[in-house]
């Protein structure tokens, strides 16, 4: 959630004025209290509500509100650890009646959560230049055991991140054997270009991003279908110390195998969790 491809904004802001007294004059600021830390590494954290979460172009919530947290742990030499939770639903809307019989609908998933939890270093090796690497966990808590199409949708991925000012550059690779509950797609790979683009001193960013999704195909089993492109053009602004995001999306994801059988991005309400999607998000720093 805490990746450029997420709609999660992390803003820490740092402001100091003088104090006039009674009489007019100029008194020191008061003093800016530092952020918590733990070893060595400030704490840090947001909360976000939205009235949908995106991940990769893809509704993760079947367009229902979310609500997410995040924590960060980060060292002064670049080191950083977080974890985030989020309310889901994608993946038991995927799977509903897709279980070996007798299992009863109710049963077939509990992943209702994602929780992720991240860690890497990031150098800024020169004026305005930044190097980000490191290890991205995504866990659904549940029961999987039952499924036919899709299993533990658990993914393990590693990323290398280039970001110049109001751009960057990153890609991912799944390391672990499935991707997001689909089988034998280990190696496949995100890659994202986003930019963030301050328009002037209105106070509001211009966010663009797209993003490509290339799935892997392992032990005969073709996951090409599966691949496809997401887009996103949005605004973000700052308000009483929150920050509010206006972003649409596009994913040109397919409903259906070419068989017309197969469910690829349509789930069992036969809504397709890509395609055109507007969403608004609203996200608190502490």
């Amino acid at each position: 959630m805490n990746s450029p491809d997420r709609p999660r904004l992390l803003a820490v802001a740092l402001a100091s004025a003088f104090i006039l007294g009674p009489l007019g004059a100029q008194t020191a600021p008061p003093a800016v209290l530092p952020p918590p830390s733990l070893l060595g590494f400030a704490l840090a954290g947001s909360t976000t509500l939205g009235s949908q979460y995106i991940f990769r172009g893809l509704t993760q919530t079947d367009g229902k509100p979310t609500v997410q947290a995040e924590l960060d742990l980060v060292h002064p030499s670049g080191f950083y650890l977080s974890t985030a939770l989020s309310n889901v639903s994608w993946f038991t809307d995927q799977n509903l009646g897709l279980a070996s019989a007798p299992v009863p609908v109710g049963s077939v998933s509990s992943a209702g959560v994602e929780v992720d939890v991240f860690g890497g270093y990031r150098w800024g090796f020169a004026k305005d230049w930044t190097l980000d690497l490191g290890l991205y966990r995504y866990l659904y808590p549940g029961s999987f055991d039952r499924l036919v199409v899709y299993k533990n949708p658990a993914t393990t991925e590693a990323y290398l991140g280039l970001s110049y000012r109001w751009a960057s550059l990153k890609a991912s690779r799944v390391l672990s054997g499935a991707a997001f509950g689909v089988a034998s797609a280990e190696g496949t790979t995100y890659l994202d270009l986003s930019l963030a683009l301050p328009l002037g001193e209105s106070g509001w960013t211009l966010l663009a991003h797209g993003g490509k999704t290339t799935f892997a195909s392992r032990n005969g089993v073709d996951n090409a279908p599966l691949d496809y492109t997401d887009l996103r053009l949005g605004v973000a602004t700052e308000l009483k110390g929150c920050t509010l995001t206006l972003a649409a999306t596009n994913a040109d994801t397919r409903d259906l195998a070419s068989d017309n059988q197969t469910p690829l991005y349509a789930n069992v309400m036969g809504r397709n969790i890509g395609k055109r999607r507007l969403t608004f998000t609203l996200s608190k720093s502490f």
